[in-house]
């Protein structure tokens, strides 16, 4: 979406917009420790990426065409997460048939691994 007040300017070009104030902490990641899923995520976008899959263009490309309101509600890594899938089903790896497929499998499986039911 192009910025009304700026049609050459994008919403997520924030550049020069005042922001509010930054958080100060004492000591680095001091307030975040990264979760076994977004590490996965890095670690996913790192091997698509070598393999061919997509480059930083085409996952900002998405990235930039989620929309202000997915900025604005998703987290960092759920934005990424979205993109890398996006890019990953442009770039052949997987289909979203087959993507619904893993879902539902994964879906099955309950709230947690351990009430995980066994496949079928």
């Amino acid at each position: 979406m192009i910025d009304p007040k700026n049609p050459a300017r994008r919403w997520h070009d924030m550049g020069g917009d005042t922001a509010g104030p930054i958080p100060e902490m004492e000591t680095p990641n001091e307030n975040h420790d990264f979760s076994l899923w977004e590490k996965r995520v890095d670690a996913l976008m790192i091997i698509g990426a070598a393999k061919g899959y997509f480059t930083v263009d085409g996952l900002r490309r998405v990235l930039e065409d989620m929309g202000e309101d997915a900025f604005e509600k998703m987290t960092y890594y759920e934005r990424w997460i979205a993109s890398i899938n996006q890019n990953l089903i442009e770039g052949g790896a997987y289909t979203t048939a087959d993507l619904a497929e893993k879902m539902a499998e994964i879906t099955a499986r309950g709230e947690t691994y351990g009430d995980a039911s066994s496949p079928t």
